[in-house]
């Protein structure tokens, strides 16, 4: 009796995880307006909350929210004195949900290419398709992308205005212009799934779903675009990482490292399947980012089949990453390698050489600096735990801060 109560709300969630990101691109589509669509989808999941308790939940919740949408966008419409025509007011009489079979077959995806059209600022391209088409929150992505919320914000708002006053093309892209779009749709794709697997503890779903979706929405590119190996390498990135997902954690829920976890619990057809993917993409001989970090995860995952793993060979792979695509977190990869094949003075040393004013505030700088400091030995206890210190006040999942803790607590009795 306690439960029923509670159905209504279940579905209103359930339908917007689900189909959030589906329905605000098929709104967008339609009226040519992203902010106005998440803004009309908003309000159509308020009005189901306080509807679908009393009327009961209607039997397809997606095309209820689609419908009541729809006419908040006319009623605004009809508020603003636009004038009404044939083209706007049709669009009340099509109750059924969108029939996809457009060139690209998914129209999140289709959205997401339309959001790296190159009219709209590069800066902005990878936020906006988080939050316009998968559905994260301005607070859920500044801390990965380096930046204030407020700073974000303010940089989305300004393009949603731009899309909307310049009435930029909302049509599906070519299939011949969507290669010069790819970056940054798969980096936005790569972000989802690595916001997902950083999720603090008791994270809401709409953020740990989207690991799933972002391997759904890869293998989509790949089929989409099956001679572009950065859609491959993307794929068998995640795939590898999804792969040891079981052995990051103990019986007790705390933190397993990389280092230490059961080879036993990784999915072997996986990693299997993952480095097919990335032979796929090598087979084409246009290294990239993405195929260069799947290269370092797949030596990773063959400790499974080797027992050992070849750290001289990840530190020449990231010389390769970190002379090429250098970034924050590659250059921190880097110099941990450094420190696990025998080398922590020189991990320190490309610590050291990185930009201070970010790095200082970078959670991983911080780790590996402990670390590479730890395996150093030439540093005092106190400079040691100090770096540790700093690194567990930056760390926002509780069962990394206890692991760091630990890890603190080992150099030397209280």
């Amino acid at each position: 009796m306690d439960k029923e109560p509670l159905a209504p709300q279940r579905a209103a969630e359930r339908a917007a995880r689900e189909s959030f990101g589906r329905l605000v691109s098929y709104l967008a589509w339609q009226w040519r307006d992203i902010a106005a669509a998440q803004d009309a989808l908003g309000d159509a999941l308020l009005k189901a909350l306080e509807v679908w308790p009393v009327s009961g939940v209607p039997e397809s919740p997606q095309a209820w929210l689609l419908a009541v949408a729809k006419r908040q966008l006319l009623q605004v419409a009809r508020h603003d004195r636009v004038r009404l025509d044939p083209a706007v007011t049709v669009l009340l009489e099509q109750e059924e949900l969108p029939d996809d079979k457009p060139a690209i077959p998914d129209a999140r995806l289709k959205l997401m290419f339309v959001c790296a059209h190159p009219a709209i600022d590069e800066k902005v391209r990878i936020p906006l398709m988080l939050q316009t088409v998968l559905g994260l929150q301005v607070a859920d992505m500044a801390p990965a992308l380096l930046l204030s919320p407020a700073a974000l914000a303010q940089r989305l708002v300004r393009a949603k205005q731009k899309i909307r006053d310049t009435g930029m093309r909302f049509e599906e892209p070519a299939l011949s212009e969507l290669p010069e779009r790819l970056g940054c749709v798969l980096e936005s794709i790569y972000g989802a799934f690595g916001l997902s697997l950083d999720a603090v503890d008791g994270a809401e779903s709409r953020i740990t779903d989207l690991r799933d979706e972002a391997l759904y929405l890869a293998d989509i590119v790949c089929q989409l675009l099956p001679e572009e190996p950065e859609a491959w390498g993307l794929l068998a990135l995640m795939s590898f990482c999804a792969a040891r997902r079981r052995a990051q954690t103990d019986a007790a829920g705390g933190f397993v490292p990389l280092c230490s976890q059961d080879v036993r619990l990784w999915d072997r057809d996986a990693i299997v399947r993952a480095d097919q993917w990335l032979w796929v993409a090598s087979q084409q001989r246009r290294p990239g980012p993405f195929q260069l970090e799947a290269a370092v995860q797949s030596a990773h995952c063959h400790r499974l089949f080797t027992g050992t793993t070849p750290w001289q060979g990840i530190v020449q792979l990231y010389q390769v990453i970190n002379t090429h695509f250098p970034t924050h977190g590659s250059l921190v990869a880097g110099a941990v390698a450094l420190g696990e094949a025998g080398n922590a003075q020189a991990g320190l040393v490309q610590l050291d050489q990185m930009d201070a004013s970010v790095s200082r505030s970078f959670q991983p700088w911080w780790v590996a600096r402990a670390h590479l400091l730890r395996l150093g030995g030439s540093a005092t206890l106190e400079v040691t735990r100090a770096a540790y210190e700093t690194a567990i006040g930056l760390t926002t999942q509780q069962r990394l801060k206890d692991h760091l803790r630990a890890l603190q607590k080992q150099l030397a009795p209280a």
